[in-house]
Order: structure tokens, then sequence, then C-alpha cells
């Protein structure tokens, strides 16, 4: 019975994987580069992802949601940014962080409101931490939230939010505690802010070096009215559910960037094949065979290490510290393999007709963003007990 339980989940998971694949292989992959060229939102393309219902990959059927475990919904992740990282990105902050804050912190009355819409594909939701002078330090931050008759009102800047241009909702952390007793971290609160909201002024879409085709913007607060029930949890615990949160969007960055080092890997092995030079394809000398041998054993091993860290969250341990190594590797190893893969195409790679060029850019964030690599060392380290 067990065996035959195991077996139905992985015909499952190898079904929604493959559906993932053929999305995009057919629907992303081939319009990357104009989104890429253009920084444009792919408008359309979304409406195909809320049809396939990667919108709620991880919530539960009872909110319109497919109900995906962690490992299958990675998969699925890896799968879309092979074939467009910045759609992979979007995918990831929604379902990762906004809909797990929502569904691991929201009051019942929240979860009914907002999960289904978003789980159908009705609108994306966004995640604001980050400020113009604390990225790392986001425990600094200075936008606050004051409690006035019936609810709230909100002041600040937020910097960085994936999502925001297009959001229905946004999930915006912001100081609870007053002027002059600060808490530090224990004076952060979360806020569900829908979108548009008087007051709530989303920037222009930032100019980036990649991931062009998901539209990062600042956001303006001023005199935000909220009302009571728009506080998700308890007061300042913000920064705590944040922190959750954040392992599990950790995963989803880990399974973005094996996608990008997937797909340069791919490539590199296309163009090998193909490449003539000395009368035989460069796929033949050694130099290149080594190189493609070295990409291929550490996207496997980036993927095999996430695997490992989502099997460790389903089985309910800390993942703090797993999810820090995969993202850690992950991220390092797309950065990695697709330097390489520039230096497997030579001088093509360096070109924007090839799509190489695009992937090595896309991989920089991904060391960056959800915590930089410095930061998943400290929390690696602080987990090391002798």
């Amino acid at each position: 019975m067990i065996t035959d339980t195991l077996t139905s989940l992985e015909q499952q998971r190898a079904e929604i994987v493959a559906l993932a694949r053929d999305f995009a292989q057919h629907d992303l992959a081939p319009h990357a580069a104009e989104w890429d060229r253009t920084a444009k939102y792919p408008a359309e393309a979304m409406k195909k992802v809320g049809a396939l219902g990667f919108f709620g990959m991880l919530t539960p059927e009872e909110y319109d949601g497919l109900g995906l475990d962690l490992l299958t919904y990675l998969m699925v992740l890896e799968e879309i940014a092979a074939g467009d990282a910045g759609v992979a990105v979007a995918l990831s902050v929604h379902n990762s962080i906004a809909a797990g804050m929502l569904m691991g912190q929201g009051t019942p009355e929240q979860r009914s409101r907002w999960l289904p819409p978003m789980a159908r594909g009705e609108f994306f939701a966004a995640f604001a931490l980050s400020e113009p002078d604390f990225g790392s330090d986001a425990g600094s931050m200075t936008s606050t939230a004051r409690r006035v008759p019936g609810g709230w009102v909100l002041n600040g800047t937020k910097s960085w939010v994936s999502n925001g241009a297009h959001a229905g909702l946004i999930m915006v952390l912001s100081r609870t505690d007053q002027p002059g007793h600060s808490r530090g971290a224990r004076g952060i609160s979360a806020f569900l802010v829908p979108r548009p909201t008087p007051g709530l002024t989303p920037g222009k879409p930032e100019d980036k070096m990649g991931l062009r085709s998901s539209h990062t913007v600042a956001l303006a607060m001023s005199d935000l009215h909220l009302p009571a029930d728009a506080l998700l949890g308890e007061e300042g615990q913000g920064y705590v559910y944040a922190l959750q949160a954040l392992d599990r969007g950790r995963l989803g960055i880990s399974a973005q960037a094996v996608g990008i080092a997937r797909a340069a890997l791919e490539h590199s092995i296309r163009y090998a094949t193909e490449r003539r030079q000395f009368e035989r394809p460069i796929r033949e000398f050694q130099a290149i065979q080594f190189k493609l041998a070295d990409m291929a054993t550490r996207v496997a091993a980036s993927r095999a290490l996430l695997h490992d860290a989502a099997r460790a969250a389903m089985r309910g341990e800390k993942s703090s510290a797993a999810a820090s190594m995969a993202k850690l590797f992950a991220s390092e190893t797309a950065m990695w393999v697709t330097t390489q893969a520039i230096q497997v195409f030579g001088g093509y790679g360096y070109m924007r007709d090839f799509p190489v060029e695009r992937l090595f850019r896309e991989a920089k964030v991904t060391e960056i963003y959800e915590g930089t690599s410095e930061i998943q060392r400290i929390v690696i380290s602080r987990s090391l007990q002798p």
C-alpha cells in the first residue's frame, strides 16, 4: 500500500514537471531574449501560468490551489527558470513567501479572502522588506506603521520589490514600535496591503542587469491607511515571520539558480556539438569535454543539495541552514556554470545574439537577493556546533 502511494505521488510529480517543462520550452524560452531586450512584462505568458495553476502550487486545494508538496514545487520552478528566470522569481515570491506567510500567520478570514484569487492567478502577491538604506540589515528599517482609530497608517519607502508594479496584494513590513523606544527586529510587524490603495505609489521599474521580464520597483507609502484586520499575525512578530518565509524563499531561488545553470549547460552541449574547428566538433576536444563534465557535475550536485533540503523541510526538520546551503551552492554554481558556458561559446558567448550572455547576467542576482552569499555563510556557520 505504501509502495503504491509512493508510485502514485511520483507519477503525479513527473506529470506536473513534464507539463511545466513543455510550457517553459514552448511559451517562455522562445520569447526570453525579447523580454530581456525590451524589459517587457510578459502579461500573456503570466495568464497561461495562472491557467496551469502555478500561482497556487503550495496553496491547499481548499483554497483553490494545487496543494503540491515542496519538492514538486521546486522541480517545477527549475523548469520555469530554465525557460525564463524572471517568470520563475515572480512565481517564487508569490508562492514561497506571500502565500506561505498567509498560510502560516493569516486568520481564517484573511486566508479565505486572499488565497483563492491568488491561487487562481487573478493577481500576483509581492513582498516588501528591504529599504533604500537597509538590505541585509532589514531589522533596522525605518518605515513606520502607526495605530489610529480603526486601523493603521503606514509611511516610508520600500525597495527592490519584485512583482510590486503588478501585484494585487503586497506583504509590507514596517515598524510598529514607538520612536525613541525601538525594539529592533522585535518592533516590526507585517501588513496585508491591497493594490491599488491610496497612499501607495510604485516607482518605475528598475533598469536591471538581468531578470528584466520581472519588474522590480520601489514603493512609496504616504499616509497609507489600512483597516485593523490588515495586520498579519501578531504585532511585533513580522520580522520573525519574514525569516521563516525566507527559508522557503531561499529554496525557491535555489531552484531558479539550478534552472539557469541547467539551461546554460544545455546550450553549451548543443553548441559544442554543432560548432566545428579543425574539421571536427569542438565537443571532441578534451578541454571542452572536461569543461562540460564539470558543469554537469556541479548542476547535479546543486540539484541534489536542493532536493535534500526540501525533503528535510517536508519532514518538519529545522531547515534554515539546509536552505542556506542550497542557495549558497546553487547560486554560486549558476554563476560559475554560466561563466564556463561563455567560454565554451568563445567570442559568440559575449554577444547578445546568443543565450548564454543573458543567462550569465541572470545568474548574478541569485548570489544577492533573498540573502546574499555572505549572509548564507553566516546562517550556516551559526548552525555548526562542536
